[in-house]
Parts: structure tokens; sequence; C-alpha cells
């Protein structure tokens, strides 16, 4: 590979669940790798992680737009409502973004799913695994627009990157294919802060466990957390909860059978989800390549009311790579899948290959 002289790249992922942040680590360290200098811009909560995870790069307060969840309202709807604050949102964004690029001679900016941080001046890239932003079954007809108010934000950026791959081997279905996406589109493989070769996989918990991934914003984090405390509380084997909160040094307590983390370096967390008997989790897209890359199946539990998780799950159950329940229908009666063995050898090779030929051609072609 060819490049050209050492550049100051900007990476800035959206604030709406943490697996915006963890699957840019990645795309930064491979950056890293060809000696070019990463600057992550984003709230504390990801550059919390980002300091953990990756302390070469450098940090600048930059808080994205976070709409959170409603207790009551179906998400897509919750959303529509938040419309004219995100529209507000994008505007000042894009204004921010000249000063952070004039202030840090930035080269190129790659924005993960933050529709206003493109600039004429330098390259940028824009992060999706949605071009198709799914709609319940009552409003599926409003889809087309969507998909045409999609390409309008993508056509801003120089090249936009899906992080998964083309044709029938895939994990977005029909969430970006399966429909005319722009020239722009690139194809970058399945990205996993676990695919990195973590050279510390030492596993805490050495016993037979469950492991249990809560993400996304509140309050339903926190309601599926409840139900799932009170079920495993006193069951056996050990379950251990990863809260998902890397911006928390103390701890919780353990409560009965259950060990809570904050946090753990990306080896650790790996040793123990590897090792785990039961894994549930949300049907989050970066969870989901996470557990691929892991070879892990898992029981997904998608959010309420958020109509990608709830796709996901019922496509990925229906490839046979995942389990699926409704959190409505968990309770102590649940009869939870026992471990169940896959190989997804074919996805992460196919994966390293693509996103290095994406980065090439972004860090060689000439603006």
């Amino acid at each position: 590979m060819i490049l050209e002289s050492r550049k100051n790249i900007l990476i800035c992922p959206l604030e709406w669940g943490l697996g915006h942040a963890t699957r840019m680590i990645p795309v930064a360290s491979e950056l890293l790798k060809l000696n070019h200098n990463v600057i992550f811009a984003s709230g504390e909560g990801h550059l919390s992680l980002i300091r953990r995870e990756l302390p070469e790069c450098s940090c600048i307060s930059f808080p994205g737009f976070n709409p959170g969840y409603s207790r009551y309202l179906p998400q897509y709807f919750a959303m529509f409502l938040k419309i004219p604050q995100l529209i507000f949102h994008i505007t000042i964004e894009h204004f921010r973004l000249r000063r952070i690029i004039a202030d840090y001679s930035i080269d190129i900016v790659i924005s993960d799913n933050r529709f206003g941080l493109w600039n004429k001046r330098i390259r940028s890239v824009y992060v999706t695994h949605m071009p198709r932003i799914p709609f319940p079954e009552a409003f599926k007809f409003l889809e087309a627009a969507g998909i045409f108010l999609h390409r309008l934000i993508i056509r801003k950026y120089d090249y936009c990157y899906i992080p998964d791959l083309p044709g029938e081997e895939n994990l977005s279905g029909r969430l970006s294919h399966g429909m005319k996406l722009p020239e722009n589109i690139r194809y970058i493989g399945l990205l996993s802060r676990f695919s990195n070769g973590n050279t510390s996989e030492r596993n805490p918990i050495e016993s037979v466990h469950n492991t249990i991934i809560l993400s996304g914003p509140e309050p339903q984090k926190g309601m599926l957390k409840k139900k799932l405390i009170s079920i495993f509380r006193e069951r056996k084997p050990a379950t251990v909860i990863f809260e998902g909160k890397p911006d928390l040094n103390t701890e919780p307590p353990d409560d009965g059978n259950i060990v809570f983390y904050n946090h753990l370096p990306a080896g650790e967390m790996k040793s123990i989800i590897k090792g785990s008997d039961l894994i549930i989790s949300r049907s989050g897209y970066t969870t989901i390549m996470d557990l691929i890359t892991l070879n892990c199946s898992a029981l997904l539990i998608p959010t309420p009311g958020q109509t990608e998780q709830e796709y996901l799950a019922g496509y990925l159950s229906e490839k046979g790579l995942f389990s699926y329940l409704r959190q409505n229908d968990l309770d102590n009666n649940t009869m939870f899948p026992g471990r169940k063995a896959v190989d997804n050898s074919y996805l992460i090779k196919e994966s390293r290959k693509l996103l290095g030929m994406a980065l090439e051609e972004l860090l060689n072609q000439p603006h």
C-alpha cells in the first residue's frame, strides 16, 4: 500500500448507545498501524471508553444528538416528535466541525451516523449499517421516502461505509441490501473491537457462568436489567452482567449469584463472553458484530419499539445464527437456549479484506 503523508483523522461516533464508539475502535486501530494521527470527538461517555482502549488517540469534547428512549411511546414515534430538535443539532454540529477542522488541521473526518459532519474542503466518510431505516408494518409505505432522504445525506460525503458484507452472506439484511445505493457506498466488513488480537485475555471469572450484555439508552436498559436480575439472582451457575458504563470507576456490588462490571478491557471481556454457557444481549448491530467475531451465539432481546433491533433479531434467528425473545415474554418461567456452536470464519476473513481496501482508497484518493 502506497500511503500519503501522515494525516490527522477525526472520528465522531453517534452517542446513541456505546456501540457506535466501540465499532470505530478497529477502524482507528488500522489507521494507527498506518502511522496516522487519530482524534476522537464525542461526549464524555464515549471518550472514557476510547481513553481506556486506545490511549494513543487524542480526544475532543464534541457531544452529539442523543434522542433517548421513551418509556411509553414506540421509538419511531418518539423520534418523529424530535425531528425539529435533530435538525437544529445537525446544523450546529456542521458549523462546529469547521472550527475543529481549522484548530486541529484535520485532513479526514469519519462520522458514525452523525448527519452533519461533512465538509467540502476535506475528505469525509459517513458510517451506517442501515441506509434503509425500517418502519413498522402500518407505516412501511414511508420507507421509500426515508431511503431517499438518507441518500441525500450520504451524497454529502465522499464515501459511505457500511459495516457488513455485500451479497447473500450478510448480517444487516434489508437494512443495507435490496435497494439502489449511491455510488459512494463501500461495504467494509464487520467491525468489532474484539478483532484486534488483544494481548490480555485473562478471564476474571474462572468458573462456569452466563453472560448478560446490557446496552442502549435508558429507560429500557434499566427495565431489562431489573427483569434479568430477578430471574438470575438465585440461579446457578453464576451470571456476569456487563453494564456498559466505562465512565464509572467503581463496580456495583454483587447481588446473589450475579457479578456486575461497569466495564472491562476488551481482552478480559472477550474471554468472559467466549467462556459463557449462555449469552443474553440486545440485538444492537454492534453487539451482533462482536458476537459473530467471537464465534458466539446468543439470545437476542430487542429493545421494544425499536424497529431496527426487532428486525435484526427476527432476521438473524431465521438464519440460525441467534435465538430471539421479546422483552415482554421474559419471566421466571423462560426456558433459555443452551450453548450453540457456530463457525463465522468466512465472515471474519472477508471483513479484514474489505476494511483494508476501503481505507487504502480513502487514504490515497485525491479529494
